[in-house]
């Protein structure tokens, strides 16, 4: 196959795929958004919180950018710009996904690298570090409610989010003792040489990379908050961060597919924020509004870019 074939043939498979994804996603909004009044948003509070959800949507995109930068120019150098594509590619492939497990698969897809190995070692290295961090705010919001709303099952939900959050601590820290159960493994033996390629990562990699996921965290978890408040919910700033802390990890921790995540996200926001406002219209509202700025938004930019994603080389 000459090299103008190939180009051709990368253009049309990019631009199949690329309509694929627009065309699910385009689909996943009109089905979510059908089952909220359209007039509630006309009946927002200050548009001030709404402008900053929007400012911290770019800020919170950046960072993860950054993030995945860091950790695939440990195993080859890639420009930032691609780097920052190939995250946007992941999520537009991660919305039509269970679980959005096609987020990480969809970054290395596109990034289109002989590396595949290598670049699978440092994605289960961010993972670690995103769910470290989703259990760490977690516990927070678990302590707080608690302290608000004690109960014999709280208590014990409290109980394994803690020990959860130490597993997770621990396995991102110690990444280095993973190589031990690759060499145990015959079918996995081969592959511990690409384990070896962790040691490249230094601790203060490290830490940048628990740092951002942190800072992300902390940053959708504001826009949710904020989301509420231009709904008209009204919930403390200190109550509600809390509860939207604990949201997340909520939905961290139960399975869903893609297609009824919005209404499940619904169903958790409701029962938590119930105890503030009983504006459950405006808790749907909110809760689409954060779906539709850090997932929606960014993927129908990646299902753009995969235009440009060479699958024949």
């Amino acid at each position: 196959m000459n090299k103008a074939t190939k180009i051709w043939l990368n253009y049309l498979a990019g631009g199949a795929i690329s309509l694929f994804l627009l065309w699910s996603i385009y689909g996943q909004v009109t089905k979510q958004l059908a089952g909220i009044d359209a007039g509630i948003w006309k009946q927002t509070g200050p548009n001030i919180y709404l402008y900053l959800c929007i400012a911290l949507m770019f800020i919170n995109t950046s960072l993860e950018g950054r993030k995945w930068y860091l950790l695939v120019s440990s195993v080859e150098p890639v420009s930032y710009f691609r780097a920052f594509a190939s995250y946007l590619a992941g999520i537009a492939f991660s919305i039509v996904t269970p679980n959005r497990i096609g987020e990480y698969p969809g970054r290395i897809l596109y990034l289109g690298s002989s590396n595949t190995f290598r670049y699978i070692n440092v994605s289960v290295l961010g993972v670690m570090a995103q769910l470290s961090t989703v259990y760490i705010f977690g516990l927070g919001g678990l302590i707080y409610y608690n302290i608000a709303f004690p109960a014999s099952v709280a208590k014990l939900v409290l109980a394994a989010c803690l020990l959860a959050s130490i597993v997770a601590v621990v396995i991102y820290w110690r990444f280095e003792s993973w190589l031990p159960l690759f060499e145990r493994i015959k079918l996995l033996r081969r592959f511990a040489i690409y384990g070896k390629l962790l040691n490249r990562i230094t601790m203060r990699t490290q830490m940048t990379v628990l740092g951002i996921s942190i800072l992300r965290y902390a940053i959708f978890t504001a826009q949710y908050l904020f989301l509420l408040k231009w709904m008209n919910v009204d919930v403390p700033f200190a109550d509600g961060y809390c509860l939207a802390a604990l949201f997340f990890w909520i939905m961290a921790v139960i399975p869903s597919i893609t297609l009824t995540e919005l209404g499940i996200r619904g169903e958790v926001s409701i029962f938590l924020f119930q105890h503030f406002s009983s504006n459950t219209v405006g808790m749907l509202a909110a809760t689409a509004g954060v779906w539709l700025l850090n997932l929606i938004i960014p993927s129908v930019f990646g299902s753009i870019l995969i235009m440009r994603m060479r699958l024949l080389r």
